[in-house]
């Protein structure tokens, strides 16, 4: 009687826990089965405690948001905001108020952080934050409107898509994975999976 097969283990399902279109992106680079998913979690980017600590909390929030429903399922959250002058500056919504932030931080330096979260189905748990220096030229009205008519930045914190026009915004960059910048830390990320069985470079 012939041996049977050996048994693989199937990959674990991996989640993303947004939709937003970044991000899908980002992560489809690394060549992984994954499903994005909303997570069940309304953001606060108003609440009272430092920077880095609250996208590291509402990445985690967005991550255990979706844990309930798919205990089996290896989840990644992720948040990010601007911080500047002792402000947070989010997602502008509108093209007028892209206009106002980009003309707030033009000929300055400020700091957009990234907090990540990975939660594993047997429990455990990786949280990092990634914060990237970014020097602004100074802009005139003129080339900040038309910058924002070309990129239509208002879905992104700090106003402005670094990965298009807007590298035409910046003088200077200090960061340690520019990936960070578009929304989700993929150099942080891959170790983490690879730590879970999810390398994306091992068959």
């Amino acid at each position: 009687m012939a041996d049977s097969p050996p048994m693989i283990a199937a990959p674990l399902p991996l989640i993303l826990a947004s939709t937003s279109r970044y991000r899908v992106a980002l992560l489809s680079r690394l060549g992984l089965p994954s499903t994005a998913v909303a997570p069940a979690y309304e953001e606060e980017h108003d609440l009272p405690m430092p920077p880095s600590d609250l996208v590291a909390y509402l990445a985690r929030r967005k991550a255990e948001s979706l844990q309930s429903h798919n205990p089996r399922a290896v989840i990644i959250g992720s948040d990010q905001a601007v911080a500047f002058a002792g402000d947070l500056l989010g997602k502008p919504g509108t093209p007028a108020a892209a206009e106002a932030q980009l003309a707030r931080l033009a000929g300055h330096t400020h700091e957009l952080l990234t907090g990540l979260c990975v939660l594993a189905p047997d429990g455990r748990i990786w949280e990092r934050v990634e914060t990237v220096r970014l020097t602004m030229r100074p802009l005139s009205a003129a080339q900040i409107a038309r910058y924002v008519a070309a990129d239509q930045p208002v879905d992104c914190a700090g106003s402005y898509k670094i990965e298009q026009l807007g590298i035409a915004l910046f003088s200077a960059v200090d960061g340690r994975d520019p990936t960070a910048i578009e929304g989700l830390p993929l150099m942080a990320l891959v170790g983490i999976l690879a730590a879970i069985g999810l390398d994306p470079l091992t068959p």
